[in-house]
Parts: C-alpha cells; structure tokens; sequence
C-alpha cells in the first residue's frame, strides 16, 4: 500500500512539474508588458506576447496569469507556425467607457488561426452603459457585436470560458470549420437587448456542450451557411431559446442543415426551439432538423416554427421564400408559460414540409387547468406516440 502510495504521489508530482514548467516557458503577458490592476491598457502587451507565440515552430501557449486585465478591441491573427494555446487564468475587461469598444464590431478576434485553443478565464464587456444608451433613444454607436469573434478558422477548441455582459453577441462563429464549445458559462440580463449567447453562421461541424447560457437574446443562434451542427446539454434561460434564424434576410442567401439540438433544459425562455423566418422571397432553406429529449420549465413557446418573423413595426408582409423541411421534435417535455405551446406559421408559398411529432407532453401553467394547444398554418406533417397538445397533422 505504501509502495502504490509512494508512486501516486511521483506521477501527481511530476504531472504538476510539467504543468509549471509548460506555463513558466509560454508567453505570459506579464512579460510584455501588461498589468493586471485592471486599469492599465494591455492590448499591445496582449498583441506582443501573441505574436511571439505564434511565429514559433513549436507549440505554444499565450498566458494570462491571475489578475484583471483591461484590453481595447484587438484582433489575433494567423496563420499561426504550429498549434497554439490562448490560456487564460485571470479576468479580461473592457474600458469603462462603453465607447471605446462600441464602434469595432468585436472586442476579441482570434482571425485566421488554425489549431487553436482558448481555454478558462473570464471575459467582461461591461456592457451595461451600451444597454442603457440604446434604451434611451440617443444617438448611439452601433456596438461591438461581439465579445469573442472566431472569423475563418479551423480546428478550435474553447474550453471553460466565462463570458459576463456583452454589448452584442457573446462568442461569434463565421466562416469557421470544426469548433467545439464545451463547459463556457454566458450571462447577461434577462433585459440586455441583442445579447445572443452564441452566434454562428458559414460554419460547418461546430458542437456545443455542457454549458449555461442565460442572456437577453437567443440562448444560440443559428444563421445562414451553418451545416452540420451539434448542441447537447446546456441550460438555457432566460433569454429567447436555441434559433434557426432569423433566415430570408436575403434572396440569395445559404440554407442551414444538420441540426441536432438535444439532451437540455429551457427555464422561463421566451421560446424554447426556434425556426424563424422573414417573410419575404428568398432562396434560402432550413432542413433536416431534429430537436429531442428536452425539458421546457414555463416556456412562452416550446415548440415553434414562425416565417412571419419581425420584431419591428415596419415589416415585409410577403411570404416567406425559406423553404423548411425535415424538422423532427421528440421527447420533448414540460410546461407552457401560454397556451399555445406548439405553433407551425409556415409560408403560404413554401408550405412546411416532412415535419414529424415523437412522444410530446407539454401543459399549460394555468389556474384554471386550460389545455395546451397547437397551432398550424401552411404546415404538412406526421406524428407518432404520445402527442399532447393534440397533432394537426
């Protein structure tokens, strides 16, 4: 016992002296000059110590010790040498004059880097001056859309981030290819306008796991040109739900396909999932979706396809051009915050097609014990099992 002991302790030993020694050779940016007072601006020590991480052969890793860290809009670009870490074990904030990032369309790009980790740490846009000007009518910038922004690259893991109080968007995805987000924690209030919690559109083979999303917008959103993309266990809410959309926006604009959203909860969402769509001409498309094994606790709209969408006064009142199809919903289960809990407003030209309805139990939060119901327009389908509220199909 004392012998297996003795080795437990080697391995734990000599793990940990490799762990140090591995972050005593990265790239701390303390080395380049940043500060962690959470006042002095880092960014060009940030830029430094990346640059030299990144022309070198051999893996590298960029560290942010312990500390609070101010940094100004910055872009990381590539190619990098080789693989390349972005370890992060402090706290990064932005000014606190919400102008100072407002007008750069995001805080933090990674661009063009292959092979890239962002792992820990947590990220603050301090975004709620933004907030308030926006909801006091002045003439205000139009904001930093996102607070991570991952713009064409490949093979990217982002691991363990804390993202608090963006402007906009909290992590964006474009025209990137094979990202995992796993274990991020996304917050912002219930009342922060356009907060989406993870935005991603060209981007194929992306999968989201194991984590909390709770913003003011959509807990993640999906846009034209995502392909093959996987969502399992994650809390959302509040916020407005997991969306497909908004699509159409455009006539020659790509369609979504391969979506799997699975295994999570909704809590007081305003919708739970989501297809919405412009209603006007376009050759865009949503297909082959599947939504199942969910929990909706007092959700608006668990169930929900809208080709009328328009949050604005002003609206397109055509019909919608997004053709959906293929869009399966099973084992989905819990309450309806309304007693319309399944709602098919589908486009009077471009019917929904090939819907199918698995083993659904969704009931009305009401006193006076009102059934849920289902609403269907333009909407063609089929449903197996245990259906309530009842099919239309």
């Amino acid at each position: 016992m004392g012998t297996k002991l003795v080795s437990i302790s080697l391995i734990i030993f000599i793990t940990t002296l490799v762990h140090f020694s591995w972050i005593a050779s990265a790239y701390n940016v303390l080395n380049f000059g940043a500060r962690g007072d959470g006042r002095t601006d880092s960014t060009m020590a940030f830029v430094r110590a990346w640059q030299a991480a990144c022309n070198s052969a051999r893996p590298e890793m960029v560290y942010v010790p312990r500390g609070t860290f101010m940094i100004k809009p910055v872009m990381f670009t590539g190619p990098c040498r080789n693989r390349i870490e972005f370890r992060n074990n402090g706290k990064i904030v932005a000014p606190d004059n919400f102008y100072a990032i407002a007008n750069s369309g995001s805080w933090i790009m990674f661009y063009k880097v292959n092979r890239l980790s962002i792992n820990g740490g947590t990220l603050d846009a301090k975004g709620s001056g933004f907030w308030s000007c926006r909801k006091s009518g002045r003439n205000c910038p139009p904001g930093a859309r996102t607070s991570l922004s991952i713009m064409w690259c490949n093979d990217v893991l982002v691991r363990g981030l804390s993202s608090y109080n963006s402007q906009l968007v909290h992590i964006g995805i474009d025209h990137s290819n094979n990202v995992r987000v796993v274990d991020v924690n996304i917050r912002a209030p219930s009342s922060s306008p356009n907060t989406d919690g993870i935005h991603l559109q060209s981007s194929m083979w992306v999968t989201i796991l194991n984590s909390v999303i709770q913003t003011g917008d959509d807990c993640v959103s999906i846009g034209p040109g995502a392909a093959n993309i996987y969502i399992e266990k994650i809390g959302c809410g509040p916020g407005h739900g997991v969306s497909i959309g908004s699509l159409g926006n455009g006539y020659n604009e790509a369609g979504v396909q391969n979506v799997t959203v699975t295994s999570s909860v909704f809590t007081k969402t305003e919708n739970g999932v989501r297809v919405k769509s412009w209603a006007r001409p376009s050759g865009g498309f949503a297909t082959k979706l599947l939504f199942k094994d969910l929990i909706m606790r007092q959700v608006n709209y668990p169930i929900i396809i809208d080709q009328r969408y328009c949050p604005w006064s002003s609206c397109p009142h055509q019909a919608s051009g997004v053709k959906v199809s293929q869009v399966t919903y099973r084992n989905i289960k819990g309450t309806s915050a309304t007693q319309q809990a399944v709602k098919f407003d589908c486009s009077p030209s471009n019917p929904c097609r090939g819907i199918t309805m698995q083993d659904i139990h969704l009931t009305y939060v009401d006193r006076l014990f009102r059934p849920t119901l289902t609403y269907c327009s333009h909407a063609q389908g089929t449903h197996r099992g245990i259906v309530f509220p009842k099919s239309c199909f």
